[in-house]
C-alpha cells in the first residue's frame, strides 16, 4: 500500500487528549505518515497536553488571541488551513468532537474534497444552543464526514436517524478511556510526586471537584454557580472546594470575585495527569465538561453537571451524573444530598464503563487501515 497521508487538525486541550493514542498508533505505522495541525484555539491548555503526551507538532496556526469570539476563531482557521492543505495534501483528515476547530478542519477538508473521519460522532442533544455552539458544530461535521466512529450505541442510533449509511458507522468508544488508562497507569507509578503537590489538599475530608467552562455558562449562570458553591462551602466547612479556573477572563473574573472561602482553592488550570489524580481522590465533582462525564465513571465518582442538556445520557441514565444546570438552589441540593445522604451517594458512585473499554483507539486504527485497502 502507497504511504497515506493522515492530517489530524485540532486545537484544544479535551481535543488533544482524546486524540493522542490515535496519533501515536499512527507514527507508528510505515504504512502512513501522520501530520499533525493544531490550531491552538485554547493553546496554554492545549500545550500542556501536547508536552504531555510527547506529541510531534507539524504545523502550529497560532489563532488564538485575548478574548476570541467564534466568528475570529472560524475565519482565522479557514484562511490558514488553506496553506496546510496546499503543503501537506492529505488522503484523510481526523478531527475530533465537537469544537470550532473541529467543524472548520471539516469544512476545510470538504473545500479541498479530502475525506474527513470524525472520531466520537453522534453525540446529540437535539437542541443547538445547548452546548453552544458544539452541538450545532458536530451535526455539521457529521454531514460532512466519510467515516463516523461512535463511542456508545446511542451515538449510533443518533447517526441512523440522520440516515448515514451504516457501513460509514463504527462503534467503537470514545478515545477518552484509552488516555485515562494509560495516563493513571503512570500518575500510580509517581504517586508520590502528585502526594507532594497537592499536599495543601486534606483528602481525608470531602473533596469537591468543580470545573467549569463552557460559553453558555458565561455571566449570569456562572454567578448563580459561584454563589452555590460559596454557600456550601460555609455552610459545610469542613469540606473542601477544589476549583481549577479555566483561563478564559469570563470565568476568571467572576471565580476570584466571589469564592473566597477558606476551604475553596482556586488553581491555575491543571496538567492531565493532575487533573486525574484529582478526580480519582475527590468526594464528587461539579462541571460541565463533557470529557469529565466520560471519565468520572471509570474513578466511582458522581457527576453534578452545570448544563441544561447533555449529549452524554449514558450517566444520567445509569444514575450516576444527574443535570441541575446553572440552578443555584438545584446545585446547593444535590451537593447537600450527597454530602450528607449516604445512600444516595451510594447509588451514584458505581465504578462503572460507559464510555467504552480503552480499546477505542486501536479499533479506529484497524477501520481506518481497512478503508485503504
Amino acid at each position: 500500500m502507497k504511504k497515506k497521508k493522515i492530517l489530524f487538525i485540532f486545537g484544544t486541550r479535551p481535543e488533544g487528549i482524546k486524540l493522542a493514542t490515535l496519533i501515536k498508533k499512527f507514527k507508528e505505522d510505515k504504512d502512513f505518515e501522520a501530520i499533525t495541525c493544531i490550531t491552538s484555539q485554547h493553546r496554554e491548555m492545549l500545550m500542556q497536553v501536547v508536552e504531555y503526551f510527547n506529541l510531534p507538532i507539524d504545523f502550529d496556526l497560532q489563532v488564538m488571541i485575548e478574548n476570541q469570539t467564534l466568528d475570529y476563531i472560524t475565519s482565522r482557521t479557514v484562511e490558514k488551513l488553506e496553506g496546510v492543505f496546499a503543503k501537506v495534501k492529505p488522503d484523510l483528515v481526523i478531527v475530533q468532537g465537537d469544537a470550532t476547530t473541529s467543524f472548520i478542519g471539516a469544512l476545510s477538508s470538504f473545500y479541498h474534497k479530502v475525506p474527513v473521519a470524525h472520531i466520537e460522532a453522534g453525540l446529540r442533544t437535539f437542541d443547538k444552543n445547548f452546548p453552544y455552539p458544539e452541538e450545532l458544530n458536530r451535526c455539521l461535521i457529521t454531514q460532512i464526514s466519510d467515516l463516523h466512529f461512535a463511542p456508545t450505541k446511542n451515538a449510533v442510533n443518533n447517526l441512523k436517524l440522520e440516515h448515514i449509511p451504516d457501513e460509514r458507522i463504527f462503534l467503537v468508544g470514545n478515545t477518552t478511556i484509552d488516555a485515562q488508562l494509560h495516563t493513571i497507569g503512570y500518575v500510580e507509578n509517581n504517586i508520590e510526586i502528585f502526594k507532594d503537590k497537592f499536599k495543601f489538599i486534606d483528602f481525608n475530608k470531602k473533596v469537591i471537584l468543580v470545573t467549569c467552562h463552557r460559553r453558555e455558562n458565561f455571566g449570569q449562570p456562572f454567578i448563580e454557580i459561584c454563589n452555590a458553591l460559596s454557600e456550601i462551602a460555609q455552610k459545610f466547612k469542613e469540606i473542601e472546594i477544589v476549583f481549577p479556573v479555566h483561563l478564559n477572563p469570563n470565568i476568571r473574573q467572576i471565580a476570584f470575585t466571589i469564592l473566597k472561602a477558606p476551604n475553596i482553592f482556586l488553581l491555575d488550570p491543571l496538567d492531565y495527569p493532575s487533573m486525574l489524580y484529582l478526580m480519582k481522590n475527590s468526594y464528587l465533582i461539579v462541571s460541565d465538561s463533557g470529557g469529565i462525564q466520560e471519565e468520572a465513571p471509570t474513578f466511582g465518582k458522581p457527576v453534578i453537571v452545570l448544563r441544561e442538556k447533555t449529549e452524554r445520557i449514558e450517566s444520567i441514565k445509569l444514575g450516576i451524573s444527574v443535570i441541575v444546570g446553572a440552578n443555584k438552589d438545584k446545585i446547593i441540593h444535590w451537593i447537600e444530598q450527597l454530602l450528607t445522604d449516604s445512600e444516595q451517594y451510594s447509588k451514584m458512585s458505581k465504578i462503572c464503563f460507559p464510555y467504552g473499554d480503552g480499546t477505542a483507539s486501536e479499533k479506529i486504527y484497524q477501520n481506518i487501515k481497512e478503508y485503504f485497502i
